[in-house]
């Protein structure tokens, strides 16, 4: 048994698609999952950085390393995550259905 779809049922199975496609680009956004991985390591790391012994600072000629690297991958993180905000990213455009001329 074959099932008929009207022009009605097919465009609106056609926008729902397009609105998940255009959903999963946004959460997919590789600007979305450098700036969290970026944020989390550096939350890791600035706090190895505020625990360090001095021992270790000595080993690094007097620079707390872990302290700084960590401030920096939390600022590169925040930098990512906050470009994501001001840009999000645009819809794909709408394709032409089969039978309906461009729209200009």
């Amino acid at each position: 048994m074959s099932e008929f779809y009207s022009e009605k049922d097919v465009q609106r199975e056609v926008t729902e698609l397009q609105g998940k496609s255009a959903t999963a680009a946004r959460l997919f956004d590789i600007r979305r999952i450098i700036g969290g991985l970026f944020v989390v390591y550096g939350v890791i790391v600035t706090i190895a950085g505020f625990t360090a012994s001095d021992a270790d600072i000595d080993k690094a000629e007097g620079v707390n390393i872990n302290l700084w690297t960590g401030l920096g991958m939390l600022a590169l993180g925040v930098f990512f995550l906050v470009w994501l905000k001001l840009r999000p990213v645009a819809p794909p455009p709408p394709d032409v259905v089969a039978g309906d001329e461009p729209r200009e």
